[in-house]
């Protein structure tokens, strides 16, 4: 149990021992750390032991018990002052209450009051330790929390669903200083890690930790270029770029392909950057952060592992071109009937048309999912099982979102078409041998005895 300290003053030493012999401080919850027979003395003990009470007679040489009461205020608010004298003096008393001392007790003491005194204020003493030590806890946790509420508060300025004054309210509450004359958005993405059979890794998935990886480089690397805040959002890393002028802009394509190349070197994985347009007010953050989203999507159809600026696609990309049939159609066509390398020659003849043709992401997923969608149909002219050739669950939409490359999609697609070819050969293998057995039944039941 927590003994509370206690410093006992006064001038005549008699009456230091007399108050220490009539209690059992041990088992009211007190020891006495410290004797003084004057107030100089006994301020100066209290400022380098610090006790929780300080006892002190009224009458002393060179400072009275009032004087040092008021100077242990002065150290501390949260010291109990006890004060006993000879007089019952109401001037005395009056000005005890003004110094907010805790007792006033008067001489002679006996040891049932005394005892009485030191419960009550042992009771004030545990309310107000317990009370700090719930603040100490609150405080403790809202300091731990921080980096999620200021993820939070950047996430709400991307997702543009706060006021502005709740943006300034949450910045001045987080301790987060946003103000800049420009902003502009980053999102770093890069490709899941494959499944890990480590314990580790099971714990947390590996998405997780290769996003938590990325954004250790991507923070590495800007910390030395410019001002930013960063934080983890829907599986990317998003940061937000606090500029002094537009044409930073150019520094940041470039730092943020370097961070797209670094992360490919460390994390043997495509990694790509999208970055929107410049904004000079903070509640325009989130029109940079779609253009940044509308960049990072065109990640599958640009070069692997470099940052795309949302100004540079209008000039790469034809938003008239349309979509060429031909290549859907040879696909199906070699599944159905030819070798497997004329089916690879297929496939590869469609991701150089979308690599050269430099066609919308728009046109890209619209053709991807109309391929995707022939392909399904012939799986059901020939009865084949979805699940077996596409996987349980499959959402077209959510898997081409997940490609980000143009490699991957060859490989996805190769996959898929194979599987399907596959599975028609031996469909076609099982009907021969069907037809050739309802043959051989029919010879035998019309011809056996003949």
């Amino acid at each position: 149990m927590k003994r509370y300290t206690v410093i006992l003053v006064d001038d005549e030493e008699e009456v230091r021992q007399a108050i220490i012999k009539k209690l059992n401080w041990e088992e009211i919850g007190f020891e006495v750390i410290g004797y003084a027979d004057n107030g100089e003395d006994a301020l100066e003990i209290a400022e380098r032991l610090r006790p929780d009470v300080v006892m002190t007679d009224i009458k002393m040489p060179f400072m009275d018990g009032l004087t040092l009461s008021k100077k242990l205020k002065q150290i501390s608010q949260d010291i109990k002052i006890i004060v006993f004298s000879g007089f019952d003096e109401f001037e005395y008393a009056k000005e005890a209450i003004k110094i907010e001392v805790e007792e006033y007790i008067l001489k002679p003491i006996n040891a049932i009051e005394l005892k009485n005194v030191f419960a009550r204020i042992k009771e004030k003493l545990d309310i107000e330790i317990g009370a700090k030590r719930d603040f100490d806890q609150l405080r403790q946790y809202y300091n731990e929390s921080l980096p999620v509420m200021r993820d939070q508060l950047l996430i709400g300025l991307l997702e543009g669903k706060l006021s502005r004054t709740s943006v300034h309210d949450m910045m001045r509450s987080y301790m987060m200083d946003l103000s800049s004359p420009y902003y502009i958005v980053g999102i770093i993405h890069t490709d899941t890690l494959p499944k890990s059979d480590t314990t580790q890794e099971k714990l947390i998935p590996p998405s997780e930790l290769l996003t938590l990886s990325l954004k250790q480089i991507v923070d590495g690397i800007l910390e030395s270029v410019f001002n930013f805040k960063s934080c983890i959002y829907l599986g990317s890393v998003i940061v937000i770029g606090l500029l002094d002028a537009p044409k930073q802009v150019n520094e940041i394509i470039h730092t943020m392909d370097q961070i797209c190349k670094s992360a490919f070197r460390i994390l043997e994985r495509n990694t790509s950057a999208g970055i929107g347009v410049v904004c000079d007010d903070i509640m325009s953050i989130s029109q940079s952060y779609k253009g940044a989203k509308d960049a990072i999507d065109y990640r599958v159809l640009f070069e692997s592992n470099a940052a795309i600026y949302i100004h540079d696609i209008e000039s790469k990309v034809n938003y008239q071109i349309t979509w060429d049939g031909q290549y859907t159609d040879n696909i199906l066509r070699e599944i159905k009937l030819g070798e497997e390398g004329d089916l690879d020659r297929a496939i590869e003849e469609l991701i150089n048309y979308i690599k050269e043709s430099t066609i919308s992401i728009q046109l890209y997923h619209v053709s991807i999912i109309e391929l995707i969608t022939e392909i399904s149909k012939l799986c059901r002219a020939y009865e084949l099982e979805l699940n077996q050739i596409f996987g349980p669950d499959f959402n077209i939409n959510g898997r081409i979102s997940q490609i980000d490359s143009l490699h991957s999609l060859q490989q996805w697609l190769s996959d898929i078409c194979k599987k399907v070819r596959n599975s028609i050969r031996l469909e076609r293998i099982d009907t021969a041998k069907l037809l050739i057995d309802k043959a051989i039944n029919f010879i035998d039941e019309h011809y056996h005895d003949s």
